[in-house]
């Protein structure tokens, strides 16, 4: 990892370790289970980004700022957040899973760059009606969905075009 690289992870890492709103207060009742310190440094961290960040790599942010949090709680701690519904959790192009803080309870879905991987939440309005009426019409009950939506950000398309 590159020494830019190291610093930017630090920085966002340390952001996110000077919150000030006591996430782990705030989700003591949302079904995650016990909250040790380890998962509520993973929290802490996820809540500190502003994108998507794979387990891995939030585990490498958490080790530049001196966590002893390991990779398996990492992984346990965001999947415990998505099946709760505090973090959102899209694939990238080589199908790893991404993971993002959700303030709120509000389903999400996000535009994404396939090659920066910018995100940027979308209205979703016509998606969820269409979910609503299947679940409706079909007779099932409790109704999940995913829906990504990948592209080229303005950004990396004139990147391409300065290439070219």
């Amino acid at each position: 990892m590159t020494e830019a690289k190291t610093s930017a992870l630090t920085a966002a890492f340390q952001r996110a370790t000077d919150r000030r709103t006591n996430l782990v207060d705030q989700l003591s009742g949302d079904g995650l289970g016990r909250l040790t310190p380890q998962r509520a440094e993973v929290l802490r961290a996820l809540a500190g980004r502003e994108d998507f960040v794979s387990a891995q790599l939030l585990h490498a942010g958490l080790l530049t700022t001196g966590s002893r949090v390991g990779l398996s709680t990492v992984y346990r701690t965001l999947t415990a957040l998505a099946a709760v519904g505090r973090a959102d959790v899209v694939r990238d192009t080589n199908g790893e899973r991404l993971f993002r803080y959700r303030p709120g309870t509000d389903h999400r879905h996000y535009l994404i760059c396939r090659q920066c991987g910018l995100s940027r939440a979308v209205d979703s309005t016509n998606v969820e009606a269409w979910a609503d009426h299947i679940a409706a019409t079909s007779g099932f009950a409790d109704v999940h969905h995913t829906v990504e939506l990948t592209g080229i950000c303005t950004t990396c398309q004139a990147a391409a075009r300065t290439a070219d």
